[in-house]
């Protein structure tokens, strides 16, 4: 029995001496850091201005990094936008050279063979055909009997022939649309009021 207790003295004697083993492991740290601290001397004010200027130039050529990557961006804007209005109708134009090709091909024909120059113009108007609704060009053509719609159509003449008001009498020109945007209204000729 009095061996466990030498034991347990012995154990309770080391857990003393580690516990102020940590202690005075702290309170030297805590010195150091103090020393530390004191031995920072304070900054003085031509060292603080000179800091201020250095922060204000940094701050100054960002500003001016900022600036001068807007003005790139708007720049490049510019000339993308100018490059659209430039080529807006590059892919018309192209859809357009066969038809041409067609065209002077009907013209060099000297063959005076009426049938052939008939199928090479039907030709042309089908290829001018493909253009247009590659390219979303869409027929106005109303029919006769239809009402006057004034975003469609333009009355050219008006005639009385017994016929409701405003109802289409003759197309005389058809009209063109592009994605729903009137290129040419239908040229029509419309019943008026006999009254």
């Amino acid at each position: 029995m009095s061996e466990m207790t030498g034991q347990n003295q012995n154990i309770e004697e080391e857990k003393i001496e580690t516990q102020e083993t940590q202690i005075t492991d702290a309170a030297t740290e805590t010195e150091a850091e103090a020393v530390e601290t004191e031995a920072t001397p304070e900054p003085t004010l031509e060292e603080l201005q000179a800091r201020i200027e250095e922060l204000e130039g940094r701050l100054k050529d960002e500003q001016l990094r900022g600036l001068a990557n807007e003005q790139n961006l708007r720049r490049r804007h510019q000339e993308e936008i100018a490059a659209t209005h430039k080529f807006a109708g590059q892919k018309f134009a192209a859809e357009m050279l066969p038809v041409k090709d067609y065209l002077e091909m009907a013209l060099l024909d000297q063959s005076g063979n009426f049938e052939a120059l008939k199928m090479g113009v039907q030709m042309t108007l089908n290829e001018l055909q493909k253009a247009f609704d590659t390219t979303q060009i869409k027929e106005i053509n109303p029919a006769v009997g239809d009402k006057l719609d004034p975003h469609q159509h333009q009355a050219v003449q008006t005639v009385g022939n017994g016929q409701e008001p405003n109802t289409i009498v003759n197309v005389m020109k058809k009209g063109y649309a592009l994605s729903d945007r009137v290129l040419r209204p239908a040229m029509v000729v419309v019943a008026k009021n006999e009254d």
